[in-house]
């Protein structure tokens, strides 16, 4: 069903009067997307102040790695080596966001005053514009069981220290970062189960028909994987799974799944739902507050529908649009949705949106190395995966920017280039 925008035109004219006025912005969250804010901001002339706050100790440093190479490789260090000096950045490490203290009407000319405050539970953070980039944090399973996690750096260095040849590890979970955490562990010589609730692996994120192509490559790899199967509690020594079955384990990794950090938000007055509501400019109900990232539910265009991405390449673009739009612009973020994936030796990419598509279109046999997958919906390619094939990628992911109609029968036929199947 498609979600109508918010009702924003209103607090947008209003919002670009304040710009000359705006001498200091707050990022809440010191991941990609805030450090990618305060660089763009920059580059974009801002010469006010900008604090970046964090909640982990770390500096910001890319996610991707921890699964993919962190796990395996010692020498690999995620770190984006932000020069703070050079961009001229307070950053508070450490520091986690507890809520926000507004101004009594927003809406007001600020007369120098800022329109709100940050509030962590170290201290006060006045703002004028306030960019959240909290990002988001993986669901936890019941039970008393010690359950780990991979969602920080600190997370990935644990596993790492953890895995061992010879280690009953069972991974709850056969979604992307479950596949990962598979293939790092499975090359630690770690003896691994993967259990999932969902009929196939992927099929939560990709469908049960284009998940289950994936479910050979577990079993080529050595790992017991077990679709259909429910985890009641995480208990010592093992998971109680539904139905009364036990299996054991003595680590723990739960992947089900992250979801927004923005309960901190709660009665702010900032609109929640699955995220933090935005615009298509990525503008949140409160005049002055922005969202970008994993905590972003924007309103896309392209799509006709509000959307929330747990992607890189949201991260690295959204803020982009964000800086822009706090200097007095009025862009919109409406992007090609883009994923990639490594896991049991192959190159898994994904780009578009399928949620709304009516036909799925195999391009190549599953069975083999390289293979892809194509959704369309009105006659238009909306999503393609791919497996080996990163021509097939880029160019699908052209062809879904320009909504145009494309040719079923040629779209299925690996000989022929993605490009060459639009209609007519």
């Amino acid at each position: 069903m498609t979600v109508p925008a918010p009702p924003f035109p209103l607090r947008r004219r209003v919002a670009c009067l304040f710009v000359a006025d705006t001498r200091r912005v707050v990022l809440a969250g010191a991941g990609l997307a805030g450090l990618r804010t305060a660089e763009e901001l920059r580059a974009g002339g801002f010469a006010g102040q900008i604090t970046l706050i964090g909640s982990e100790s770390r500096p910001p440093y890319d996610r991707p790695p921890l699964s993919k190479q962190v796990l395996t490789d010692a020498a690999v260090d995620p770190s984006l080596r932000a020069d703070f000096a050079v961009l001229e950045v307070d950053f508070r490490p450490g520091e986690a966001a507890r809520g926000l203290d507004l101004a009594d009407d927003p809406l007001a000319a600020p007369d120098r005053s800022p329109r709100g405050a940050l509030v962590t539970h170290h201290d006060k953070y006045p703002f004028d514009c306030l960019v959240l980039a909290t990002g988001a944090l993986p669901v936890a399973l019941p039970g008393p069981g010690r359950q780990r996690f991979l969602r920080s750096y600190d997370d990935a260095l644990a596993l790492r220290a953890a895995f061992r040849p010879g280690l009953r590890l069972a991974i709850v979970g056969a979604g992307w970062i479950g596949a990962e955490l598979g293939t790092a562990a499975v090359a630690r010589g770690c003896l691994v189960t993967v259990v999932e609730a969902g009929p196939a692996p992927l099929a939560a994120a990709v469908g049960a028909a284009v998940g289950a192509q994936t479910a050979r490559w577990y079993h080529a790899a050595g790992i017991d994987l077990r679709t259909g199967v429910a985890v009641d509690s995480v208990a010592p020594g093992g998971l109680a799974l539904a139905g009364g079955g036990w299996l054991d384990a003595e680590e723990i990794v739960t992947a089900v799944g992250v979801r927004p950090a923005v309960s901190w938000l709660e009665g702010s007055g900032v609109w929640l739902d699955n995220g933090v509501v935005t615009d298509a400019g990525l503008r949140a109900s409160v005049p002055g507050v922005y969202a970008a990232g994993d905590c972003a539910a924007f309103q896309s265009q392209r799509f006709g529908r509000r959307l929330r991405f747990e992607h890189w390449d949201v991260a690295l673009h959204a803020p982009e649009v964000v800086a822009a739009n706090v200097l007095g612009g009025d862009e919109v973020y409406d992007p090609v949705p883009y994923f990639w994936s490594e896991q049991f030796g192959r190159m898994v990419q994904y780009a578009g949106y399928h949620g709304d598509a009516e036909r799925l279109i195999w391009r190549g046999d599953p069975a083999d190395r390289a293979w892809a997958a194509c959704w369309l919906a009105g006659g238009a390619l909306v999503a393609i995966l791919t497996v080996g094939r990163p021509r097939d990628l880029i160019q699908g992911r052209r062809v879904i920017a320009s909504a145009a109609p494309v040719d079923a029968a040629r779209l299925a036929d690996p000989a022929v280039p993605v490009k060459q199947a639009l209609a007519g």
